[in-house]
């Protein structure tokens, strides 16, 4: 039976077989904006799945059709006096955004509507983005006076080089969802993002979480090194694999022609 913990701003809801969990921000009045008690209430949920050993992958999105967040509150963020305040606010966002990246399980955004500012930056916390046809994705913060601050400028430019994220951060423009999709901001366009996230799910819950995992890792620690030392992270994650289980259950399977129960082992 699926599962549903409701919180006051968000929602987790577990699949029957405890796999799959989705992520729901709810703030409907506020296009699901990102405020403090927000951002406090999402790092919560996180060390929740985080902590729960039987989720094997997240979807995170919006609640409705408008918005997946439609970027962090602007007035409180209007109340903010200093650089001490400003910056306390910005690392408090990058310290959300930190734990959903670190995550060890793959992590999917479902951008529904908006996704701007910070809603952006949360969808770039996570490995894969799915946008509905309808999104719209920008970081709009130097309109404001201000920089992208919750990771947008590192993991934009990571994501898609420094010349396409100068250009979306410097014109404070939004793109639709094919130009995204251009671009490689996102990964899919879909006619329903949570549906089609939902399927991009299935086809990787159906490889070996442990192998998941460690694949994630390589990435991330591959990007913040030399490609030499890169290539050492892949080789011991390589060999961490061959230590496992679900390796030798794997090739089993693949040699008996059948399909592979891993057991995440």
């Amino acid at each position: 039976m699926t599962m549903f913990e409701e919180y006051e701003f968000t929602t987790l809801q577990i699949d029957q077989h405890g796999s799959l969990a989705v992520l729901t921000i709810h703030r409907p009045n506020a296009l699901n904006a990102l405020n403090g008690e927000t951002l406090a209430e999402l790092a919560q949920v996180t060390d929740i799945v985080a902590e729960n050993a039987e989720i094997a992958a997240l979807i995170v999105t919006g609640s409705g059709e408008k918005a997946f967040v439609a970027g962090a509150d602007i007035s409180e963020l209007a109340q903010l006096e200093g650089v001490f305040a400003g910056r306390e606010m910005a690392l408090a966002g990058q310290d959300v955004m930190h734990g959903i990246a670190s995550l060890p399980i793959p992590t999917i955004a479902a951008i529904n509507g908006y996704a701007l500012g910070g809603g952006l930056e949360l969808a770039l916390a996570c490995d894969i983005r799915v946008a509905s046809r309808g999104a719209r994705l920008g970081l709009p913060e130097v309109s404001l006076g201000l920089l992208p601050g919750f990771g947008g400028t590192q993991r934009l430019a990571r994501l898609i080089g420094s010349g396409r994220a100068l250009d979306l951060i410097l014109t404070a423009r939004q793109v639709q969802a094919e130009e995204a999709l251009s671009m490689g901001l996102v990964n899919y366009v879909a006619d329903n993002a949570l549906e089609r996230s939902r399927e991009v799910a299935e086809m990787i819950l159906k490889n070996a979480p442990i192998a998941l995992s460690l694949a994630k890792e390589a990435v991330r620690r591959g990007l913040d090194t030399t490609l030499e030392l890169g290539l050492e992270v892949e080789a011991d994650m390589f060999g961490m694999c061959v230590a496992t289980q679900d390796f030798k259950e794997g090739t089993a399977a693949f040699l008996g022609k059948r399909k592979a129960s891993f057991k995440g082992e």
